[in-house]
């Protein structure tokens, strides 16, 4: 059953929309990006999935979201954000995996090793600005010290899989995929086969967590 909980945080009210496993090991915490928010197709389906694989989920707003706001603060303030929600994420006593989409999965992969995470998934990480390769963000992900997975669209203009640097952490690629995971009419896959895929990963993943 689907369970809602309120959190303050200095950087303002945070949600957390919790769907709770089936005889759950783990807590995967999945954050937002900063043009959306907990309705995107990859966060649905993991929130969908994961629970009968005994993962609880946690779809956690950053507090501008639940405040109403359409643009999300500096990178900075997202993280306060975030670090004041986790006693909340851990209450449940099982191990979590810090993760998000673009901008949720920056601010995973920056604060999870401070905050004790078990791992760090990394859903479309935005690697460049588009157009901005020169402009690179690959130190936060080679920098997360823990087990790391980063599952990109095969067309994301924030960084396709063959211009990931190499180094501790594991790609799934979804091709034809954009940013969101959309992909053309055209592609030889549908668009369920594509988040079939990007499920189907992260469920691996996850299990071979220890």
């Amino acid at each position: 059953m689907t369970q809602y909980e309120t959190v303050p945080t200095d950087a303002g009210e945070a949600r957390i929309t919790w769907y709770p496993g089936t005889n759950p090991r783990t807590v995967l915490a999945l954050g937002h990006g900063a043009g959306g928010g907990v309705e995107a197709r990859d966060l649905r389906a993991l929130a969908g999935e994961l629970p009968a694989h005994g993962v609880t989920v946690a779809l956690v707003e950053q507090p501008w979201r639940v405040a109403g706001k359409k643009v999300a603060p500096a990178p900075k303030t997202l993280d306060t954000g975030w670090r004041g929600l986790w006693p909340s994420l851990a209450k449940p006593g099982l191990p979590v995996v810090a993760g998000g989409r673009s901008a949720g999965a920056r601010v995973a992969c920056r604060t999870g090793r401070e905050l004790g995470a078990l791992a760090v998934l990394a859903l479309s990480f935005p690697l460049h600005p588009p157009g901005r390769p020169e402009r690179s963000r690959a130190e936060e992900l080679l920098g997360t010290g823990l087990p790391t997975l980063v599952v990109q669209g095969g067309n994301d203009p924030f960084g396709r899989p063959e211009e990931y640097p190499e180094g501790p952490y594991e790609l799934v690629e979804v091709p034809y995929g954009d940013h969101g995971f959309a992909v053309p009419r055209r592609a030889p896959l549908s668009q369920d086969e594509a988040v079939a895929l990007l499920v189907d990963g992260v469920v691996e993943w996850i299990s071979a967590l220890r």
